[in-house]
Order: C-alpha cells, then structure tokens, then sequence
C-alpha cells in the first residue's frame, strides 16, 4: 500500500477505445496501492469504467467528467476532489494525443489541437492543483511525455508538445521544490494501447515496432503505471525535475536499428 490515505488525480484516466490505456492502467494501480483516486476524462463513460474497475478491485474512486484544456473545469475537478476527499498528494497529468504528420502536411487545427491538449492540459491542471498540495505540505505532479520529445519524429506538433513538456517540468519543479511538490515526466517509448492501435494495422507490422526495441517487445499501460507509482511514492522523495525514461532501451540505443514508419 505504498500510496495510503493519498488523494491522487489522474487525467485521461479512460481509455480511446476497447482495453486498457496508460491513464486507465495508473488509475487502478495507484487505487490498488492504497490511493483514493479521482478519474478525469472528457467521456465521461469511459472515467466511470475505470472507477468500476477498481470498485470491482476494493479500491476506492469517483468519476470527473472534464474537458481540461478549459481552466474552469480544471478548478471544477480540484474542487470536486478536495469536495469528496479533503485534500489532494498526486496530479498525473495523462492527457495526450497525435494528429498532423510532417511540417507541410500538418494543418493550423491540427498544430493548435495538439499543442492545447498536450500541454496546456499540464499547465491548467497543475496551476489549479498546487495550491491544494501547499495546504497539504506537498504532493507529486507527474507528466507523461514521450520520447518522441527527445529526438525528431515526422509528427512534427507531438514532437514539439512533448519536448515542450520535459522543459516545463524542469520550470515547475524548480519553483515548486520550496514547497515541497516535486514534478517529474516519464517518457513513454511504444506502449501498446488502443490510442497507438491503429498504427499497427496488421501483426507484420506488430513485429516491425517489436524488433526496432532492445528488449524485443513493446511495453504495457502497467509499465507506464509502475513507473508513474514510483514517482508519486515517497520512495522518490528526493527526486524532482528529472525524466525517466520508459522505452525499452530505444532511447539508449540513439536509434540506430531502422525506425519502422507508423504509415
């Protein structure tokens, strides 16, 4: 129970489509070790069957619907949280998507879309949860980037929110450690969840994206919740504004084995 009587927040915490995503897949861990965990998602279906999930498990959990790209439904779930559990220890910011390609093939929409989800969800979210984790003595914010922010890919707008991330984490951990709230990102490689499906159409090219990664297989949502466990436990207690990378050993590689193409 390495998260008892924490309050934790976790945004995207559904799932686009059938299974389990990253968000989902934190919720469930962080109510299985002890949490009392708020699910944040746009739909609000797919928040209530992640909190069933883990009601079906022991855990406790309420359901947020929320669009938070906006502030006030931002504040509306900080609210609703301290509301029903009295204080809040942990923000995962889980909120992501991809659209666009390329410099010349990405439209204006498209660049806008990515870049408010991507990050101007962790900046509404986080500004409205810090004060909150002040009168509580501290917290944890977690951010979940990609690796995709730390080497070009041909989605242009993705790269750039998510390399945008890793820096705004640094900036808040550093204006927030005298307030004893750390803030980290974890870098996700190829996670196999119903968002990147679709990218994989077929099982030939299944085996592509497992045979561009070291360890020979692409990871799991409970890779991306385990990883999200520790940085939200006291057992990372001494660790801020750093990015831990989950990639399968892609990142260590420097990309030397062929990148297969996503389309």
């Amino acid at each position: 129970m390495r998260l008892r009587e924490k309050v934790a927040i976790v945004t995207g915490g559904g799932s686009v489509g059938r299974g389990i995503g990253n968000g989902k897949a934190t919720a469930i861990l962080f109510a299985r070790e002890g949490a009392r965990v708020v699910v944040v998602d746009k739909r609000q279906e797919a928040a209530d069957e992640t909190v069933e999930m883990i009601r079906k498990q022991g855990g406790e959990a309420i359901s947020v619907c929320a669009e938070v790209t906006k502030a006030s439904q931002c504040q509306a779930v900080i609210e609703t949280a301290i509301a029903n559990y009295g204080r809040l220890d942990i923000l995962d910011n889980n909120v992501g998507i991809m659209l666009g390609g390329s410099l010349m093939e990405t439209t204006e929409e498209e660049w806008d879309d990515v870049i408010t989800s991507n990050m101007k969800s962790v900046f509404l979210c986080s500004k409205a949860a810090v004060p909150e984790m002040m009168k509580g003595g501290g917290g944890s914010i977690i951010n979940i980037t990609s690796i995709g922010g730390m080497w070009g890919v041909t989605e242009v707008a993705y790269s750039a929110s998510k390399a945008g991330l890793i820096n705004l984490t640094k900036s808040m951990a550093l204006e927030l450690a005298p307030y004893n709230i750390r803030v980290n990102c974890i870098a996700l490689g190829r996670i196999d969840t119903p968002m990147v499906a679709h990218t994989m159409p077929t099982e030939e090219a299944r085996r592509a994206f497992e045979r561009a990664i070291p360890l020979g297989r692409l990871g799991r949502p409970e890779d991306t919740a385990y990883a999200a466990l520790f940085l939200a436990s006291n057992e990372s207690s001494f660790i801020t504004g750093t990015t831990l990378v989950v990639d399968g050993g892609t990142m260590a590689e420097g990309g030397r084995r062929p990148r297969p193409r996503s389309k």
